[in-house]
């Protein structure tokens, strides 16, 4: 070993030996191209140490990738002591170009590689009930179940992982996470489009007679596809919750690098009233977004709504659809009831089957669309809460048995529809859902299961 490190030591000095030298014509300069070598091998090497299998969906925790990269380097800025060499430029560079999808080299980056297996292996088997959304604990749980997972989710998504998966793609690394994470939500958003195109004439009656119980009950016998729809926000609701967990993660680590610039944004994103201008509310929305700030609406979502709109459809459709689609929403809750899933658990601080992430997806759907329409959030969700409401009293008088069990938990989704929302208020619901119903849900539901701890 010690013959190794003398071997090694000599090498070194040689790069020291001459500045540069000529071949051919050619002026090679010895540090320079060691640099680029060590920044092609250190390229190489964090993607061998991600480990990512595509077959199997296996890939390394991001906090094993961030501490055997700083190891990694570690070691390399031993070189400084036998060549002049910058070796803090050259991991800034290799770093740099992993929070991008593509290298200098074309290669695919560890940006790449988690947005695919978070989106394809964590968040597509949330969609299919096999994980847990917890608001409780802040992370993914993983559900047992027949077919063993190769993977535990809450290993991968909790606040540590998800701080370290920040620390290593940083705002860019983020901001292409967050585009993938759109795309999906848009191709959704689609798919809910053309089932209200296809029922907009039982959804326009039924916008005009949620408070006439027996039309409604004749009404709804002709509105299929209610867990259709219910599913498809499910999936934008489990998609944006991820979302957020990753953007408070990325607002910590950018407060504990550089909190002077942190803080300025967050006063500038507070000085934003309802009053100012939508395109100057959407600039100051970008900026703190980029930095992990929440925002009343989310501007990558509103974006990516413009996006998906063609030049043949005009305002007054979308903004149809739009309200068509809140109500469509609001009327299929009732299916819920029929769900064993649809219980409430205290434990994760949610639905079993991640129905409480439709919460999130109202909100910031209605939000993002309703603002690339320019027309008013606040009273559309207010008609979207009357026609839920009217909808979920019914539901004691028509639900029974086993679907009636878990009523309770449905009242409690209303609830956290409202507490999610900057633009509704536990007064608006109160003056069209009793609150002792809630409260009753909530007594009920914590009662049911004792939960016990160690």
């Amino acid at each position: 070993m010690d013959k190794l490190h003398l071997t090694l030591t000599e090498l070194c000095f040689t790069f020291n030996y001459s500045s540069h030298f000529t071949v051919w014509e050619h002026v090679v300069i010895p540090a320079e191209y060691l640099l680029t070598q060590l920044e092609t091998r250190l390229s190489k090497t964090i993607i061998r140490m991600a480990n990512y299998n595509q077959t199997t969906k296996e890939i390394s925790r991001p906090s094993e990738l961030l501490a055997s990269i700083r190891a990694y380097v570690e070691s390399l800025h031993t070189l400084s002591s036998y060549i002049n060499v910058d070796v803090t430029r050259l991991v800034k560079n290799v770093l740099l170009q992993q929070t991008q999808p593509l290298d200098s080299l074309g290669e695919q980056t560890i940006t790449t590689l988690y947005t695919n297996w978070y989106l394809e292996g964590l968040l597509r088997q949330a969609s299919n009930g096999t994980i847990t959304h917890s608001p409780t604990m802040r992370a993914f749980m993983s559900q047992p179940s027949e077919n063993e997972q190769s993977f535990s989710a809450q290993e991968y998504s909790d606040i540590c992982e998800l701080q370290a998966l920040s620390e290593l793609i940083g705002s860019y690394g983020m901001k292409f996470l967050g585009e993938n994470l759109m795309w999906h939500i848009t191709s959704q958003v689609n798919e809910l489009k053309k089932l209200v195109i296809e029922n907009m004439d039982v959804l326009v009656q039924m916008r005009s007679k949620f408070d006439r119980p027996e039309e409604m009950a004749a009404l709804r016998k002709r509105l299929p596809a209610g867990e259709n729809v219910l599913k498809r926000m499910t999936i934008i609701g489990v998609i944006l919750s991820f979302r957020a967990m990753t953007q408070d993660t990325l607002r910590d680590v950018l407060h504990k690098h550089c909190p002077y610039l942190a803080g300025p944004i967050e006063c500038l994103r507070d000085f934003v009233t309802p009053d100012t201008d939508i395109k100057v509310t959407l600039s100051v929305f970008e900026l703190a977004s980029a930095a992990g700030i929440p925002c009343d609406i989310d501007p990558a979502l509103v974006s990516a709504l413009n996006n998906m709109r063609t030049q043949n459809s005009s305002l007054d459709e979308e903004y149809k659809l739009a309200c068509l689609l809140l109500v469509y929403i609001a009327v299929s809750l009732p299916v819920l009831a029929f769900d064993p899933g649809s219980f409430y658990s205290r434990q994760f601080g949610g639905h079993t089957n991640n129905i409480h992430c439709i919460a999130v997806a109202v909100n910031q759907l209605a939000a993002a669309m309703l603002t690339t329409l320019n027309k008013n959030i606040e009273e559309q969700l207010k008609e979207f809460l009357l026609i839920a409401s009217s909808t979920l009293l019914q539901l004691g008088q028509n639900v029974e048995g086993l679907e009636s069990k878990n009523r309770d938990s449905i009242y409690l989704l209303l609830h956290l529809i409202v507490e999610e929302s900057p633009f509704l208020t536990l007064d608006m619901l109160e003056s069209c859902f009793p609150y002792v119903l809630l409260r009753n849900s909530y007594r009920d539901v914590y009662q049911t299961v004792p939960i016990t701890l160690g």
